[in-house]
C-alpha cells in the first residue's frame, strides 16, 4: 500500500442508536486521519463515544453517516464477507479480556487468524513463532492460557494481533486487567512496536497509558474536543525479530 495513503481516514462520522425519546447520538461528526507509523491514544469518560468509535475503526460496526477508509479502502462499500476479510488482513485486535481460546496453546492461538486467512501450515508456524519471539514468549509457545500470567496472556494476544502483519494495531484498554508490572511490560512492547514503525490506535481512560502515545485524541459527548501531539514516553529499544507477511 502506498505510504502516502493514511492508514485511517474518518470523515464526519456519526452514529445514532434508537429512535424518538430513546435516541442516542453516540458520535457527532467525528473526523480524523491516522498516518502510517502513528501511535494514537483515544481517551474519554464512559459515554464519550470512544468505544463506539473503536468499533467503527475496527469494522465491527458501521457509521450512521459519514465515510471511513482504511488503507485506502472505502469500508462503506464492503459487504459482510469483504469486511471479515478486511478485519483479518488489515487490523490486529488487542482486547482487555485477552480473548484467547482456553484449550489451545499460545502458538495455536497466534496461528488462528492466519488459519482463517488461508495461510499454509508451515508459513503459519513461522509467522506465529516470530510474533511470540517479538513479545518475549519464545519459551512459552506450548503453554495454554491458564498456564500463563495475565501479562503473558496479553502478550500472546498482541502476538496474535501482529501475526497477520496488519496495517493497524487496535488495542482496547489492553492493560485494564493487568497489575502494575504487567502493565509496564505490555506498554513496553507497544513502545517497541511504535519505534519499529507500527501504526497503533489505543483506547484508554488512563493518563499514564496515554502518555506512551505520540498523539492524544479526547472525546466528550461524541465529539473530538482535543487532538494534540506529545513527546511519547521513551520505550526500550526494538527487539531483533519482526513479523512479515
Amino acid at each position: 500500500m502506498n505510504a502516502e495513503i493514511p492508514v485511517l481516514d474518518v470523515r464526519q462520522v456519526t452514529k445514532v442508536y434508537g429512535q424518538g425519546d430513546a435516541t442516542v447520538h453516540a458520535l457527532r461528526g467525528v473526523s480524523l486521519t491516522v498516518e502510517r507509523g502513528d501511535y494514537v491514544a483515544i481517551m474519554g469518560a464512559s459515554g464519550s463515544g470512544k468505544s463506539t468509535l473503536m468499533n467503527i475503526l475496527g469494522c465491527l460496526d458501521i457509521p450512521s453517516t459519514g465515510r471511513y477508509h482504511i488503507d485506502g479502502t472505502d469500508v462503506g462499500r464492503l459487504d459482510e464477507r469483504q469486511l471479515a476479510i478486511l478485519r483479518n488482513q488489515k487490523i490486529g485486535f488487542v482486547f482487555q479480556a485477552f480473548n484467547l481460546i482456553p484449550r489451545m496453546s499460545a502458538l495455536a492461538n497466534v496461528e488462528l487468524p492466519l488459519a482463517y486467512g488461508g495461510v499454509k501450515a508451515g508459513e503459519r508456524r513461522r509467522r506465529a513463532l516470530a510474533a511470540l519471539d517479538l513479545v518475549g514468549l519464545a519459551e512459552r509457545t506450548r503453554h495454554d492460557p491458564n498456564e500463563l500470567s495475565g501479562g503473558q496472556q496479553q502478550r500472546v494476544a498482541i502476538a496474535r494481533a501482529l501475526a497477520t502483519a496488519p496495517s493497524l494495531l487496535l488495542a482496547d484498554e489492553p492493560t485494564g486487567n493487568l497489575d502494575t508490572a504487567s502493565t509496564l511490560d505490555v506498554l513496553g512492547i507497544l513502545d517497541r512496536l511504535s519505534l519499529s514503525g507500527r501504526t497503533i490506535v489505543l483506547i484508554t481512560h488512563e493518563d499514564d497509558v496515554a502518555a506512551h502515545a505520540k498523539r492524544v485524541i479526547r472525546l466528550v459527548d461524541g465529539q473530538i474536543i482535543e487532538d494534540r501531539r506529545q513527546a511519547a514516553v521513551d520505550g526500550p529499544p526494538p527487539r531483533h525479530a519482526e513479523v512479515t507477511a
